[in-house]
């Protein structure tokens, strides 16, 4: 990816509240992107393979040097799959500018919920 596109993604995310104004992602994040959705190709949550987002644990913002660790990432969904943006409410409790330190957790039990459910039945 050119460093012009990353500029131009950078400040989409600056304007949805997705990354700090100050700090450019290393030219590195697109190919460590896509290793990391090669290898988890799901959301982490939903297992929707739609609008896949590669999540940082620990976000770029508060600690760059972890911006490239494979032990941060996680993969959810922006997918409003069932109703449900994981991105946004399990990665970020709701809005982009907080964090959920506890969000591999969160995932995985809610993904054995989604896994488990059962439909109601109509009345």
């Amino acid at each position: 990816m050119s460093r012009l596109k990353i500029l131009a993604k950078h400040l989409k995310d600056v304007a949805q509240g997705k990354a700090p104004s100050g700090k450019l992602r290393s030219t590195h994040w697109p190919s460590v992107r896509k290793k990391h959705l090669e290898k988890h190709s799901t959301c982490e949550v939903c297992g929707s393979t739609i609008q896949l987002e590669v999540h940082h644990i620990v976000p770029f913002a508060r600690d760059p040097e972890k911006e490239l660790d494979p032990d941060n990432l996680i993969t959810l969904c922006e997918n409003s799959n069932d109703g449900v943006i994981c991105h946004l409410l399990f990665g970020h409790l709701g809005n982009y500018q907080y964090l959920n330190p506890n969000v591999v957790e969160d995932a995985r039990v809610w993904n054995e919920k989604f896994k488990t459910r059962e439909k109601s039945r109509s009345v």
